[in-house]
């Protein structure tokens, strides 16, 4: 019987690179999102649902903001971190 050999482990220098994935993911799924966001709008502007619409594109707005600028969710926790003075 053979034995099994053992599995080298990995290094970091053997890590996958992932520092441009979230600028490439940006340009793969940017314009995607912008497209549904223009189509579901149009929508709901030719069945006359403004109240919808409305409701829609703030969530839009919303979701566009963390999906395109990334740290925002960082930069808003410290703010409001600081503004009740809870020092980090």
């Amino acid at each position: 019987m053979m034995a099994p050999t053992p599995t080298p482990t990995k290094s970091p220098e053997d890590a996958p690179n992932t520092d441009a994935l979230a600028d490439w993911l940006r340009t793969i799924f940017g314009p995607l999102f912008l497209v549904i966001v223009s189509i579901v709008a149009i929508f709901f502007l030719f069945t006359r649902e403004i109240t919808r619409f409305v409701q829609f594109i703030v969530l839009a707005i919303a979701i566009g903001i963390v999906f395109y600028v990334p740290n925002i969710i960082e930069v808003t926790a410290k703010a409001i971190a600081k503004a009740l003075g809870i020092e980090a």
